[in-house]
């Protein structure tokens, strides 16, 4: 059963191909969460007519699905006219290595094996896109008038300079990569200080209310907006 949704707005769009309720609910949770689109195709034959009708700014495909195998699903993508570009995570229990080295010759970008944390996929998402999307990954990020110069690592309010911390400055320019988008405090999590336990939701919220201040202190409006029950987000306006 395909579920879709028109693409609309700036936030990425994802397709989902997965014959596993329960894991579809999850995904589709986790990754609304984060603020993307989310549509999905729980057979091989929808994966394709989804693909084509949404085009998707990448697709999270299972390797064993009804009808065809994620393998011959991602060799026609990668063999489409419109969607031979379209980033590919291949999310498959088959945990071997040579499995993972054909999913990748077959056209995928990335591979995760089943079981897996939603937090690693989540990075592994915003990972792949941002390798995908050259304006991901500028050396210059700019949202209403704040600018972050990843080569100097400065960050300018109206050519004003903003005093940050390397923690303030990084979960700044991980909202700065995608404004208007909600970010949990999971997901800052592993991207600011990586998989490590001693930082918990506190660690997250002390920086921001810092971020926050050095940005009002500099004359900054307060971009930094607090979603409630998810996290925050870096409004333009």
């Amino acid at each position: 059963m395909a579920q879709a949704i028109a693409k609309s707005g700036t936030e990425p769009h994802l397709l989902v191909v997965e014959d596993e309720e329960a894991l579809v609910i999850l995904l589709r949770y986790n990754l609304e969460r984060e603020g993307y689109q989310v549509s999905v195709a729980m057979d091989g034959d929808d994966a394709i007519y989804m693909a084509e009708a949404i085009e998707p700014d990448l697709i999270l495909l299972d390797w064993m699905l009804p009808g065809r195998s994620g393998l011959s699903i991602c060799r026609e993508i990668r063999a489409h006219k419109t969607l031979k570009k379209t980033p590919i995570i291949m999310v498959t229990a088959r945990g071997e290595e040579r499995d993972m080295i054909q999913g990748l010759k077959n056209g995928a970008d990335d591979y995760v094996r089943k079981p897996f944390s939603p937090t690693e996929l989540l990075a592994r998402v915003e990972a792949v896109l941002r390798r995908s999307d050259p304006k991901r990954d500028m050396d210059q990020l700019e949202v209403g008038g704040l600018a972050l110069d990843r080569n100097s690592v400065e960050v300018l309010w109206e050519d004003t300079p903003v005093a940050l911390s390397l923690t303030e400055l990084r979960l700044l320019e991980v909202m700065m990569e995608r404004p208007n988008h909600a970010c949990s405090r999971d997901f800052l999590i592993t991207r600011v200080w990586g998989e490590n336990d001693e930082v918990d939701f506190r660690t997250v919220d002390v920086n921001i209310r810092r971020l926050r201040q050095a940005l009002t202190e500099s004359g900054a409006p307060d971009f930094v907006r607090t979603v409630r029950g998810i996290g925050y987000a870096l409004k333009d306006s």
